[in-house]
């Protein structure tokens, strides 16, 4: 604590640092004006039980940083690049061009990359613009709007959401830390103080018989921070070993270093997708059970109710993030690119043979830390549904507070880092 601390001062004092921070901060503030601007034709009363009710709405709140709430110009948040950025990763797994363009041509075939999701960011919240107003709309949270309001408001969205991934980019080249990670930070801390004085105001109305529940959830919370951090920091060190090589009456390599394999590779994409899966049925269902036909209405109501089964509901989500914990990593983590790397390299794994055996090494141990990593980050996932399933306030949501745990201890974890890094190159 005390190196952090003296760390924390270091970087205070050194002037280009001090300003980099400040660019931040104020980078952020500007982010939280924006998604106080609320767009005309709002209910408010109305928006906010749509919001309450509906999970998939909870889940979009967060990566818009709360603008979703007051319909903000920043409603869509960062989502669209996101999305966009998924997408294009996605794509260059599947295609070998793209593939090539990522690990061969180094940082500027990356930035070839990112140039095509900025790109794909604009249709992307074009499109989802459009389909928030008419969701909203159909909810009652806001007036119906003619075709002039509706191209207004929709590009007003795009734009909002374009101008935050624009103050995202410049947190990440003049800040500190990653800018659309920061920005999703952001949004979710600046709910917590809202969700402490809820919560404090339902303990004070329910007296010391609620007591015992919420110190228990306060403990697992603290744990399960320290899990995170733990598992999230967590690698399996594989030996690697450069072969001597004699140039001369010079003798080079012969090195001995390590090949860090990550536990949690996939990060919270997982979770990500996971919950979208799980709770798009859900809300088609919702839409189609109040429609006039009596037969559909009858077959979305009853899947409705069984998708509303907390425990059915938390098995069927844990059960597609450890799926897509898999399939992430998979996509993301090729061993045949890293053995081929480590071969041209002259380096080898103590014990394997280069080439395919290296491969099917690196392979297999990936195979088995990716098991505990999937299984960790499902239950991080279905944490909160099981605490609400204890609650004494049922009608309670915690769903999306796994997936904000890990967002939020990974943006600190990367935040530190690279404050780490630029004080320890300022040092040298």
């Amino acid at each position: 604590m005390q190196n952090f601390w003296q760390k924390f001062t270091t970087a205070l004092k050194d002037p280009i640092l001090r300003k980099r921070i400040g660019f931040t901060i104020g980078a952020l503030i500007v982010f939280r004006l924006l998604a106080a601007i609320p767009i005309p034709g709002v209910d408010i009363a109305n928006l906010s039980k749509l919001l309450g009710s509906s999970q998939v709405f909870g889940f979009l709140n967060i990566f818009s940083g709360g603008g979703l709430s007051n319909f903000s110009i920043a409603m869509l948040g960062v989502g669209p690049f996101i999305t966009a950025s998924i997408i294009i990763q996605l794509l260059t797994m599947m295609f070998p061009k793209w593939k090539a363009l990522m690990h061969e041509e180094g940082q500027a075939g990356r930035t070839k990359l990112s140039n095509y999701s900025r790109i794909l960011s604009v249709p992307l919240a074009l499109v989802q613009a459009v389909g928030f107003i008419f969701l909203l709309e159909k909810g009652n949270a806001i007036v119906h709007l003619g075709a002039t309001s509706l191209i207004i408001n929709t590009v007003v969205l795009a734009a909002g959401s374009i101008l935050l991934m624009w103050i995202g980019e410049l947190i990440s080249e003049f800040g500190i830390g990653n800018g659309v990670s920061l920005i999703i930070f952001g949004g979710i801390i600046s709910r917590l103080p809202t969700s402490l004085i809820q919560n404090y105001q339902k303990l004070s109305s329910t007296g010391a018989s609620d007591l015992p529940f919420y110190l228990a959830v306060g403990v697992i919370a603290i744990v399960a921070i320290a899990a995170v951090v733990y598992i999230t920091e967590a690698e399996r060190p594989v030996p690697v070993t450069y072969a001597k090589q004699v140039r001369g009456n010079k003798v080079y390599g012969g090195v001995s270093t390590y090949l860090p394999l990550r536990l949690n590779h996939a990060g919270v994409i997982p979770i990500i997708f996971a919950l979208s899966i799980v709770l798009i049925p859900q809300f088609i269902t919702g839409l189609l059970s109040k429609v006039s036909n009596v037969v559909v209405a009858s077959y979305a109501s009853s899947f409705s109710v069984f998708f509303q089964n907390l425990w059915i509901y938390g098995s069927l989500y844990f059960v597609l993030v450890v799926i897509f914990t898999y399939f992430y990593t998979a996509v993301t983590f090729d061993p045949t690119m890293i053995s081929q790397n480590l071969q041209q390299g002259g380096a080898f794994i103590p014990g394997v043979r280069p080439g395919d055996h290296t491969r099917d090494y690196l392979a297999a141990i990936v195979t088995r830390i990716t098991l505990v990593g999937a299984v960790f980050l499902g239950i991080i996932a279905v944490l909160p549904i099981v605490i609400q399933g204890f609650s004494p306030d049922s009608t309670q949501s915690f769903a999306v507070g796994g997936t904000s745990l890990l967002i939020v201890v990974s943006v600190v974890l990367d935040l530190l880092k690279k404050i780490d890094a630029q004080v320890a190159m300022r040092e040298y």
